[in-house]
């Protein structure tokens, strides 16, 4: 069996489940500060006899596998998580292999194996709620250079009748800043739920999100593109996507996912809300894995030297 954790800015949710994406058991509580939070991580899967686990953590993280920092979270606004050491901690604790990413490479990763982009070799994994983050899969691999991706904060055009500063703490009128919940929140005086009647917003929500999908097309060129997170329980807010995203285009691509075929590529997630915490079980398994395979060489090595 192998465990994953999905940790959130405001939830977590731990699993137990199959390399399959099947999952047999699962809890969820508040992201609190880091002792506290860990500390019910570990009582919950110590009731089990776990092979592996896979965390997929709110970021920024230090995603780099030859980095001394590995799996630490970096920058977070998060009270008390900054340069907190999550990987290790949890490799400390529980003495399996674990693996590490960030929540939107976890959601990305259990699309890509069972959901929206299964048989597709790229999609990019998109999350719009508390925070606005992104997960792409290219060629296959989750993509990584410097860092993991950060398209959360790009820089959009403001709509001309929009005056609302933005609610990024690093960069004002970002994407995140002007369209993640607590944005929404922050303009309108209300939640994204209980503005769901009202077409003004959701229309200026899709205006913003059909902007940044743009340009993560014009880069990646993803085969799928799948929008989840709190904010996009909002179906509405998809038919003002479908409208703004060729405009702006404006021809220039000439793909029919891109017009006739738009409702087909970008799309809500498979897995539903459960397409982080099954991206976990994926990274449980390639730790277990990896750790498979490592013991396989040093094992081949020590009977050469014999």
């Amino acid at each position: 069996m192998l465990g994953g954790i999905e940790a959130g800015g405001t939830k977590v949710i731990c699993a137990v489940g199959k390399e399959d994406g099947t999952i047999i058991d699962r809890i969820e509580f508040p992201t609190k500060m880091p002792d506290e939070t860990i500390e019910k991580v570990i009582q919950y899967f110590r009731q089990f006899s776990l092979q592996a686990i896979g965390i997929g953590s709110f970021g920024p993280v230090d995603n780099d596998k030859t980095s001394q920092t590995y799996g630490t979270i970096m920058a977070t606004p998060k009270a008390g998580w900054r340069h907190y050491p999550f990987l290790q901690t949890v490799k400390n604790e529980m003495k399996i292999p674990v693996g590490f990413s960030t929540d939107v490479n976890a959601a990305a990763l259990g699309e890509f194996l069972f959901g929206e982009a299964k048989g597709l070799d790229s999609c990019l994994y998109i999350t719009i709620g508390t925070g606005i983050g992104a997960g792409a899969i290219v060629g296959g691999r989750l993509l990584q250079g410097l860092s993991h991706p950060e398209m959360g904060h790009i820089y959009i055009r403001r709509h001309p009748d929009d005056a609302y500063q933005g609610k990024c703490p690093y960069h004002g009128d970002c994407f995140e800043g002007l369209a993640s919940g607590p944005a929404i929140k922050a303009r309108w005086g209300k939640k994204a739920a209980d503005l769901s009647g009202i077409a003004q917003v959701w229309e200026l929500e899709g205006y913003y999100i059909a902007q940044a999908l743009a340009q993560y097309i014009l880069i990646l060129a993803p085969k799928k593109i799948i929008l989840g997170g709190g904010v996009m329980q909002q179906k509405q807010v998809f038919s003002y996507i479908y409208q703004y995203v060729p405009k702006i285009m404006n021809n220039y691509l000439d793909f029919s996912e891109l017009s006739d075929d738009i409702s087909d590529y970008i799309v809500p997630p498979r897995l539903g809300s459960n397409a982080g915490i099954i991206g976990t079980l994926v990274l449980a398994h390639q730790a277990l894995q990896a750790e498979t395979a490592s013991g396989e060489v040093r094992s081949c090595i020590f009977r050469a030297c014999l």
